[in-house]
């Protein structure tokens, strides 16, 4: 190993795959790195891969959903054990995803019995895979994000709900668009690149009288606020904000000192448009 290298760009690149408690590397690419000094895919593709995007396009039980929600950052509760162990049989969601475990397209904690894709060299493969007219728009709807984030961190929020309802329109024949969950995976791809500034996201984070919807923590020396989301269905993004507080979602984070943002987004199912009301959070609020 050289002195100069970057190991936080190291460990975004490859790390990922775990044994127990222990991070693994993958070998190939960090040699690769290093000989060419220069972080990106070195991932070897493969017809095996190349065969699984037929069935991850038949979209079983919400495959889609499920890709879409680790591309956001989210892991994927799956079922190992019902695996075939072949590269042929597959009849769920579980098969395909516990095939992209052994392949090492996907990690896989035990201990939660969660999948999640690893590292940014393999992000690059699956942003290859859907890159194409059978996701729906999901490529376009990811390259918004970044205005989208940088509209949040300015607490514009007709700004923000007009990106949404964006992303909706150019999703809406990869998302069934009939239930909270579809609201959350709009909002983790509507976030895909707060990867950059923040932590991967904590889904129903246990706070204060309930669980907030979906919590960002910035990641160390990036400047950025904390995100608070709250979703609602057919009610009003206001009334989200109003739960946050009530329910004092933010109480969980007293120790933390930089500023927090509490975001509430609403879908109205009549109208299909989004509505997003942004405000700050105040620290003497946890003393109420």
């Amino acid at each position: 190993m050289t002195h100069d290298v970057d190991y936080g760009e190291m460990e975004r690149w490859y790390d990922g795959y775990l044994i127990g408690r222990s991070h693994i590397y993958n070998p190939k690419s960090v040699a690769d790195a290093l000989l060419w000094k220069e972080f990106r895919s070195y991932w070897t593709g493969t017809e095996t891969y190349e065969a699984l995007k037929v069935y991850i396009e038949r979209d079983f039980d919400g495959l889609k959903e499920a890709v879409v929600g680790m591309l956001g950052g989210s892991p994927c509760r799956i079922r190992p054990e019902r695996f075939q162990n072949d590269m042929t049989t597959f009849g769920a969601k579980d098969d395909v995803l516990t095939l992209l475990v052994h392949l090492g397209y996907l990690s896989y904690d035990g201990e939660t019995g969660e999948a999640s894709i690893p590292n940014l060299e393999i992000t690059q493969e699956f942003l290859n895979v859907v890159d194409s007219p059978q996701w729906g728009g999901l490529t376009e709807a990811l390259n918004r994000s970044e205005e989208l984030l940088r509209s949040t961190w300015a607490m514009d929020g007709e700004a923000v709900a007009a990106g949404m309802s964006a992303i909706h329109s150019e999703t809406a024949s990869l998302l069934k668009y009939n239930n909270e969950n579809s609201l959350t995976c709009t909002v983790l791809m509507a976030y895909y690149s707060a990867k950059a500034y923040y932590l991967n996201p904590i889904m129903e984070l246990p706070s204060g009288k309930g669980f907030a919807d979906v919590v960002y923590l910035p990641k160390r020396d990036t400047g950025r606020p904390a995100l608070v989301v709250e979703l609602k269905w057919n009610k009003s993004a206001r009334g989200a904000i109003a739960q946050i507080r009530d329910r004092q979602y933010a109480s969980w984070i007293q120790g933390y000192t930089g500023d927090i943002l509490l975001v509430g987004i609403n879908y109205d199912k009549k109208s299909k448009e989004h509505t997003c009301t942004i405000e700050a959070w105040r620290k003497e609020e946890d003393n109420l």
